[in-house]
Order: C-alpha cells, then structure tokens, then sequence
C-alpha cells in the first residue's frame, strides 16, 4: 500500500521536474532517508502523541539546506499523515533517475573479498550485456558463493557452491 502512494508521489514529482533538478532533489531526499534509519528519528515521526506540524516541523529543522520542493513535500506529506514514506519515495526516485540516466547501482555478496580487478570486469561484462553503466561495491556476507544485485533493473545473478555441488551430485547420479 505504500509502494502505491509513494508512486503517486513520485509521478507527481516527475512530471513537474526536469532532469537536472531531479538530481538535486534525491540528494536532498538522500539526507532525510539517512535519518530514517536512526531509531529515535522514527521513533518520533511515528509517533501518534505528536501533532502532524510538530513532526514537520522537526523534520525541517534537522535537514539544513532543503530545496523549497522538498520542504513543500514535507508539508503535504505532514498534512496527509504520510511522513513514514519520504523513503520509498527516495528509493523510488533513485530507481526512475537511474533509468534517465542509464546510471545504475549494484551490490556484489560474497563470503571472501574480491579484487578491484575482477570487481572491474564484472561491472563491464554486466554493462556490456544490459546496456548501461553499472558501478558494482562488495558487501561481504555469508553467501558461499558469488551474488550480484542491481536493484534498479531488478537483476539478481548468483553462482552458488551448494548448488553447483549439488547438480553435479545429481548428474553424476543421472549417469549411474
């Protein structure tokens, strides 16, 4: 339900803003989805003992520098009770300026670290066969094996030990 109303928002923004001033309007966006990631910040906005304007209020006054836009957004989204859903509307944001752009942002998983050579080539390979700039960072986690994400175009290729283990286990079986 909110992905719905954040799109309305978003489709609002859109068409009223050009590709230039979007840019600087996700980096306004960027900021405030930081301090949704802090406890006591969400703890505030959700709140249901504060008045609408007093979360606004306070929202503006953590962010220095806000485009006018961006603090008429804030106002609308205090008005309509709707302030736990800037970050969907940032993401969503990010996500449709990638696709003006052509510019996308992925995420390689992995248990062990990879060299910025090879983290190199998969960024060509991948922007090679989508057509796109592709810049790649490495998280490290759990994964036994190799995981690229690219949220914007909704990409997820993995090379997985376990399985690859496994459909050999099953051929060799087949084979028998």
């Amino acid at each position: 339900m909110i992905d719905l109303i954040s799109k309305r928002y978003v489709k609002a923004i859109l068409l009223k803003t050009s590709s230039n001033h979007l840019e600087s309007i996700v980096k306004s966006l960027r900021t405030l989805n930081s301090l949704y990631k802090n406890d006591k910040f969400l703890f505030i906005i959700l709140s249901k003992n504060l008045e609408s304007n007093k979360k606004v209020d306070f929202i503006l006054s953590t962010v220095d520098n806000l485009e006018e836009s961006i603090k008429n957004l804030i106002k609308l989204l205090g008005k309509k009770n709707r302030l736990e859903i800037i970050p969907t509307i940032f993401k969503e944001l990010t996500s449709q300026l990638s696709v003006l752009n052509n510019n996308y942002v992925g995420s390689i998983h992995s248990n062990s670290k990879l060299n910025s050579d090879s983290i190199k080539l998969i960024e060509s390979k991948f922007s090679k066969k989508f057509n796109i700039n592709l810049s790649l960072t490495q998280n490290k986690s759990d994964y036994d094996g190799i995981k690229v994400d690219i949220s914007g175009l909704d990409v997820e290729v993995s090379f997985s030990k376990v399985r690859l283990k496994n459909q050999i286990i099953n051929d060799i079986l087949k084979s028998i």
